[in-house]
């Protein structure tokens, strides 16, 4: 039955422990934007919308948050954003149930001459027409910002008025809200998580992991805040997993399957037991990927859906040798290198399992399985044409630097992995420079300038004192301070390829280079057990003509480089520069983004982002339906981050 109630009624139900929040809901994840429509809406007495709570009549519901319930608490399901809001506005705290970035609804003022919202700058603190929204509403009257208006005849005349609209604003938590209700112990969680993504389609909705998360948190109460805690010790080393990557590895370990629903019959002791021994196979993983592949952070990290087939592998077989270690590490950057898990994951995890149930032969029927999805396994150099750091091949041409014998061009060091560390020691470095390359009379294009072939990776002090030089300037010099140090990092030897004219000889040269070096490190790890690399090669994919920004040159590089820059200086995250939006079933590039922060700048509380210069309308059309928020203005990028992201 719907009923109405106001806000602060609402408000204080969550503090008398009457409503709170299901499990299975996602934290906070609204922006200052967001705080201001809604405020600005009940200011001006527009609908807000109504919101859902679900009464299942019964004690034993798994809420979010240490707060203790009344007896027969009902579950918001439907405005946990508009509630979190109001409640850390109104209250000038979280909610008992928060989980999220309190950002967004922290110091929230408001005009009174223009009778808009903003958040807080300095400039406001003597502007007796701007009123801390919190404050007002913490005081309960507005007698003391009556005396701001005596100070100047000005102010004086209009006191009425803004006395008016200081009440409005007071009566914001008066308000009533309309509430439905679904009551009842016969709805069950799953008929309610359905409920809540059908009157949630214009929101986030629920994913299956959400929903196998709930059903854990019903036997487990504590497995969210564990599973958190194993997320963030994985992100400080440079990896950032999702919950749903998170819980498919504890799937596969516990059930053999890709598929959630058969993680809702386990027990709680079976998934403790399973996410710990999950959470163990998982550095195990990470510690070879990272110490045989170099593959030491997240950009680089491809396939790694591929890794909750290898826990699964792990908890079958306990123990592997180096060899079989090797073996299953070859699976793993094969996996990534033809993108096999871009398409549709489960499905692709569960033939992936299905192929190592047999523990005598797994291996063979994985590789196997892969080549026939393939067509080949062997890399030729047409693979390496790639451009960008979004490329798939990225990852590859890192993973030769540190796999292999890879030396700096300064120092002589080796890059191997375990010399030197992480990649926040390596920096990428066009071997030709940028600039020259884009004010050549042969008119190189954006994607032969930041082609794959023109990559290499130094120390920052290297790349540095290299600066914009030409190759067939510093290649001498730094061959003579270290002879074989270029070949070291698969440059060819002929001269005449170093000059800038010759450019796209020299990226075909340096092609096939990195196409023999992978082959050499493929077969290294398959100790002599060459049939995967000896049969047919992997096609090559016929070239998509990326939907790119019309002005593909330098001064547009210039441009997001400073972008990036910008960010560094606010101390939030950089973007990825030229990001390849994947096709979902294919895994072949749709689009090229400019700059992209494709898991949120605050990551995992804010949505996707794109900054798109003079981008075509195809490209942007893609991006929003990726589910990317695009920016086709610089300027238009950093008042989101100022007043949305930074504040």
């Amino acid at each position: 039955m719907p009923s109405t109630k106001k806000i602060s009624t609402i408000l204080d139900r969550i503090d008398s422990g009457h409503l709170a929040l299901p499990e299975f809901q996602r934290g906070y994840v609204w922006s200052g934007e967001q705080v201001r429509k809604l405020f600005a809406s009940l200011y001006h007495e527009h609908p807000v919308g109504s919101f859902l709570v679900w009464s299942p009549g019964m004690d034993n519901v798994t809420h979010r948050g240490n707060a203790a319930l009344a007896s027969g608490a009902d579950m918001l399901l439907d405005g946990q954003q508009r509630v979190t809001t109001l409640y850390g506005v109104i209250r000038g705290k979280k909610p008992p149930f928060f989980d999220g970035d309190s950002k967004p609804f922290t110091g929230l003022w408001f005009h009174l001459e223009r009778q808009d919202f903003g958040f807080y700058q300095v400039k406001m603190r003597d502007d007796p027409l701007w009123v801390d929204v919190t404050d007002l509403m913490q005081k309960g009257n507005f007698g003391s910002y009556i005396t701001r208006f005596h100070t100047t005849s000005e102010l004086a005349t209009k006191v009425d008025v803004y006395s008016e609209r200081l009440n409005k604003l007071l009566n914001i938590p008066k308000r009533e809200i309309y509430l439905d209700e679904i009551t009842g112990t016969d709805n069950s969680l799953e008929v309610v998580v359905d409920i809540f993504n059908q009157i949630n389609s214009g929101g986030t909705k629920l994913s299956k992991g959400d929903l196998a998360l709930a059903n854990i948190c019903s036997r487990w109460p504590e497995a969210r805040k564990v599973m958190n805690e194993n997320l963030q010790n994985w992100k400080l080393q440079g990896y950032n997993f999702k919950m749903d990557w998170f819980l498919r590895s504890v799937n596969t370990v516990l059930t053999g399957e890709a598929k959630f629903h058969f993680l809702h019959k386990t027990d709680a002791q079976e998934v403790i037991n399973g996410v710990e021994l999950t959470t163990k196979h998982i550095n195990t993983c990470l510690n070879k990927i990272s110490d045989r592949l170099g593959l030491d952070y997240d950009q680089v990290l491809f396939g790694r859906f591929a890794i909750p087939v290898m826990v699964r592998y792990l908890k079958q077989e306990q123990q592997l040798d180096s060899k079989t270690w090797d073996k299953l590490l070859f699976w793993y950057a094969q996996a990534g290198m033809w993108g096999r898990f871009s398409g549709s994951t489960e499905t692709a995890i569960d033939k992936e399992l299905e192929a190592i149930e047999d523990t005598s032969n797994g291996l063979d029927a994985l590789l196997e399985q892969l080549r026939k999805w393939r067509g080949g396994l062997k890399a030729e150099p047409g693979h390496f044409s790639g451009w960008s750091q979004g490329a798939r091949f990225f990852p590859v041409l890192y993973l030769l630097t540190r796999m292999g014998a890879a030396q700096d061009w300064g120092t002589g060091v080796a890059l191997k992995a375990n010399l030197l560390g992480k990649m926040s020691r390596l920096e990428v470095h066009h071997i030709f420079p940028k600039s020259k390359l884009y004010q050549h009379e042969r008119g190189y294009v954006r994607s032969e300038v930041n082609a794959l072939g023109n990559y290499c990776f130094l120390t920052k002090e290297t790349n540095l004192n290299i600066s914009a030089t030409l190759p067939e300037e510093y290649f001498p010099k730094v061959e003579a301070a270290h002879p074989g140090v270029l070949a070291s990092q698969w440059i060819p030897q002929d001269e005449k390829l170093w000059k800038i004219e010759n450019y796209r000889g020299f990226l075909e040269a340096r092609q096939i280079l990195l196409a023999q070096e992978l082959e050499r490190r493929m077969r290294e790890l398959l100790h002599g057990d060459d049939r995967w690399l000896d049969g047919p090669s992997s096609p090559v994919d016929e070239p998509i003509v990326l939907q790119a920004s019309t002005d593909a040159g330098e001064e547009k590089d210039v441009q997001l480089e400073a972008v990036n820059a910008w960010m560094q200086k606010q101390q939030l995250p950089e973007g990825l520069l030229f990001f390849e939006l994947l096709d979902s079933s294919s895994g072949k590039p749709q689009a090229e983004l400019d700059l992209a922060w494709p898991n949120g700048i605050h990551e995992g509380y804010s949505n996707p982002v794109a900054v798109m210069l003079n981008a075509p309308a195809t490209a942007l059309t893609l991006a929003d339906q990726a589910g990317f928020r695009c920016f086709t203005s610089i300027q238009d990028f950093r008042k989101y981050v100022e007043i949305d992201i930074k504040k």
